[in-house]
């Protein structure tokens, strides 16, 4: 047996390799993270949204809204994947009355753009 046949040939991805892989089959391109984008505002409440795009959004994708927010405790896990405000439990998927509800879209963004959130809850003196 040759040391190449020994060797083992499937191997385990890198965690970074594996979260951008994930990214692409939710962000294709940019109007793929926009529709994330929106779907969260729309979710949150928003009645009102802005929307801000250089270069078709390749150099920047900034979406603005009156929605309700996200608490400072929820930002240290708001790009891990899965995480969510939408269910809890399998059986709250029979109820979902949202556009989103997996936790994918920020994560996914997060792994293929440089992302940053400004949020502000009303209770909130200031924006975080």
């Amino acid at each position: 047996m040759t040391s190449e046949a020994q060797s083992s040939v499937i191997r385990r991805l890198d965690e970074s390799l594996i979260n951008r892989i994930a990214a692409g089959e939710i962000i294709h391109r940019p109007s793929s993270a926009l529709k994330e984008l929106l779907e969260n505002a729309l979710d949150a409440g928003s009645t009102s949204i802005k929307i801000t795009a250089k270069e078709g959004g390749l150099k920047m994708l900034q979406i603005q809204d009156n929605g309700s927010g996200i608490h400072k405790a929820d930002l240290p896990v708001l790009c891990e994947r899965f995480t969510t405000s939408k269910i809890k439990k399998f059986g709250d998927l029979a109820a979902l009355t949202t556009y989103g509800f997996r936790g994918e879209a920020l994560a996914s963004i997060s792994h293929v753009a440089h992302l940053s959130v400004v949020t502000k809850t009303k209770s909130d003196s200031c924006a975080w």
